[in-house]
């Protein structure tokens, strides 16, 4: 059982490295103080998983560590019925010049576990993590999927009561995911109790009993996970709405000869009615057009783009067959629907307006990145890589003609063999 009590925890933040000799000497303050935590209090009972959302900064990382006696908190009470380990940030506690074998002894060690009980599971760990003929070498040499590996497989046979998870988890590879996934679930069903933070929204709402959302360094919300990820959904919604100055610095980034400018625009998913939605919902994307001459045939394109900058679709109203038109002085509304079957990410879309098929020749208008949106989860995960494409599954009971050089490797010998003999 995890029970926290009134927390607090403030950091001091120095300008310059010599304000901190400065002030130990004068004793003059030259520091602003940060408050990372503010009166936090929560429990976690036996066999319940807690979700802790907040958006970057929000207390998050520095909750984990109080807990896992890496701070001291400067007030409140935590109290913690046995045991306790978990993922942190990926690496602490190892040292990267000790073999993986050499490290198991070590962390388990830092994690409380006496040389007996390390060498009694030491088999049991090795087994779980996989590592295989690795284990031998340094710790150096491990890839930060390996170093998950090997971190989760130590504290999970510490035999913990309580759990601590973090992001950590997500540097492994699928398969391993879904392994420390299996062994979380059996933890909790022994009664161990487990504090996940992520920003995996699906996670969450699948795996935690409820959760909190921290704001500020304040618990802004303590309930069910479904209700928790509604409510961190509309604080970043807020977020991205209050950005200062947002209208005036999407035109400052337009270029073209401004015959016809977007005005205005916004998008926001069909079911979240905010710029965070969940794959496979609608999308909708409203623009506002003004014109400052008569234009038959404006073109209105859209290009959506993933966070590395690859494109991930585009498309226009020439290449759809609908041109749209507009006078002197006239607004015209331009609505924009499609089907986000994309993968769970930040994107961005950059809108143009111009002449015929692309831009190269009349550009009126055109912005990139001018509006953003994050897919959060599926509502039901039916795919895995980038985007969702229609396909069907049948069992017929012939298969049409197949021409031959699309025969996968390896099946020559046997198109050959289907070659009529004279």
């Amino acid at each position: 059982m995890i029970h926290i009590q009134r927390l607090n925890k403030t950091f001091k933040l120095f300008h310059r490295p010599a304000d901190r000799l400065k002030e130990a000497i004068t004793g003059r303050t030259r520091h602003e103080s940060y408050h990372a935590l503010q009166d936090i209090t929560f429990e976690v009972a036996p066999g319940e998983v807690l979700g802790v959302l907040g958006r970057n900064g929000a207390g998050k990382s520095t909750l984990l560590k109080l807990l896992n006696g890496v701070l001291i908190p400067d007030s409140g009470d935590i109290q913690i019925d046995g045991r306790i380990t978990g993922l942190l940030e990926l690496g602490t506690g190892f040292n990267t010049e000790l073999t993986g074998e050499q490290n198991i002894t070590a962390n388990g060690l830092m994690l409380g576990m006496s040389r007996d009980e390390i060498d009694a599971k030491r088999e049991a760990i090795k087994a779980f993590s996989e590592l295989g003929a690795y284990i031998d070498e340094p710790l150096r040499t491990y890839s930060s999927g390996m170093t998950m590996r090997l971190a989760f497989s130590i504290a999970i046979h510490a035999e913990p009561r309580c759990f601590l998870v973090d992001e950590a988890l997500s540097v492994g590879d699928g398969y391993f995911q879904q392994k420390c996934m299996k062994r979380i679930r059996e933890f909790k069903a022994s009664g161990g109790s487990i504090l996940f933070v992520s920003h995996d929204l699906n996670a969450v709402k699948m795996l935690c009993d409820r959760a909190l959302v921290l704001e500020a360094g304040r618990v802004a919300f303590d309930g069910d996970a479904d209700d928790a990820v509604n409510h961190y959904n509309r604080i970043m919604a807020r977020q991205a709405e209050e950005e200062e100055g947002r209208q005036q610095q999407r035109h400052q980034g337009a270029y073209g000869s401004q015959a016809v400018s977007v005005v205005d625009g916004w998008l926001a998913g069909e079911k979240s009615q905010s710029t965070m939605l969940s794959s496979g919902e609608n999308l909708h994307i409203a623009l506002k057009l003004q014109a400052r001459e008569a234009l038959d045939a404006i073109t209105v394109g859209i290009l959506i783009r993933d966070r590395f900058g690859q494109d991930i679709f585009g498309t226009n109203s020439y290449q759809l067959g609908q041109a749209v038109s507009i006078s002197p002085g006239e607004t015209r509304y331009v609505h924009v629907q499609l089907k986000a079957d994309i993968a769970p990410g930040k994107y961005t879309v950059t809108v143009g307006l111009h002449s015929q098929e692309h831009h190269l020749e009349d550009c009126y208008w055109w912005h990139d990145s001018y509006l953003q949106f994050e897919v959060a989860g599926f509502q039901h995960q039916i795919f895995s890589g980038v985007c969702r494409l229609p396909m069907t599954i049948s069992t017929p009971d012939t298969l049409p003609p197949m021409p031959r050089d699309s025969l996968a490797p390896g099946h020559a010998e046997t198109a050959s063999q289907r070659q009529e003999t004279p």
